[in-house]
C-alpha cells in the first residue's frame, strides 16, 4: 500500500462531475493498493498517517498531528502510485491491485480512517475519472509505503 501525503489548506475532489469530497485545513492522501496488501497494511497507514506531526504549533514547529489539530482527510485512490517505470517510456501498472481486490481495501482503509479520526473521511469515487485541486500548506508531501515499513 503506497501512500502521498499532502498537508493541504484546502483540497476538493470532483468524481464523474460531481463534487464528492472537499476539506479545509488537513491531509490529502492518494492511496494505491497492490495484490498483497492485507488489513495490517490499512492499520499501520492508518495510525501512521493520523500520527504524523505535520503541523505546526503555536511555535510554529511541525509538532501536531491531524487528529490534534482536528484537521479534515480527503482521500483519493490512485492506481498509478504503483507505476513501474524502469524499463521503456510507458508506466506499467502491474503490480497495482485489480479492482476486485483494491475496492475493499479502500472501503476498509475509508472507514478505517473514519474510525481513527472520529468522524467521516471525504473520499473521491474508486475508479471514477477525477479532477483534484488542493492548496499544498507548505509544501509539505510525505510518502508512505507500508511494505517498507516491514523491512
Amino acid at each position: 500500500m503506497r501512500i502521498l501525503i499532502q498537508r493541504v489548506t484546502s483540497a476538493s475532489v470532483i468524481s464523474n462531475g460531481v463534487k464528492t469530497g472537499e476539506i479545509g485545513k488537513g491531509m490529502l492522501l492518494l492511496v494505491g493498493f497492490e495484490d498483497s496488501d492485507t488489513l495490517s497494511d490499512i492499520e499501520y497507514a492508518v495510525r501512521k498517517c493520523t500520527n504524523l506531526r505535520i503541523f505546526d504549533d503555536e511555535a510554529g514547529v511541525m509538532n501536531l498531528s491531524v487528529k490534534e489539530t482536528n484537521g479534515e482527510i480527503l482521500i483519493v485512490s490512485q492506481f498509478t502510485l504503483h507505476a513501474l517505470t524502469r524499463k521503456g517510456n510507458r508506466p506499467s501498472y502491474i503490480k497495482a491491485a485489480k479492482p476486485d481486490k483494491a475496492i475493499p481495501l479502500y472501503e476498509s482503509f475509508i472507514s478505517a480512517m473514519d474510525a481513527e479520526m472520529l468522524k467521516s473521511s471525504h473520499a473521491g469515487i474508486f475508479g471514477a475519472d477525477m479532477k483534484v485541486s488542493l492548496v499544498n500548506d507548505g509544501p509539505v508531501t510525505i510518502w508512505i509505503d507500508t511494505k517498507e515499513a516491514k523491512e
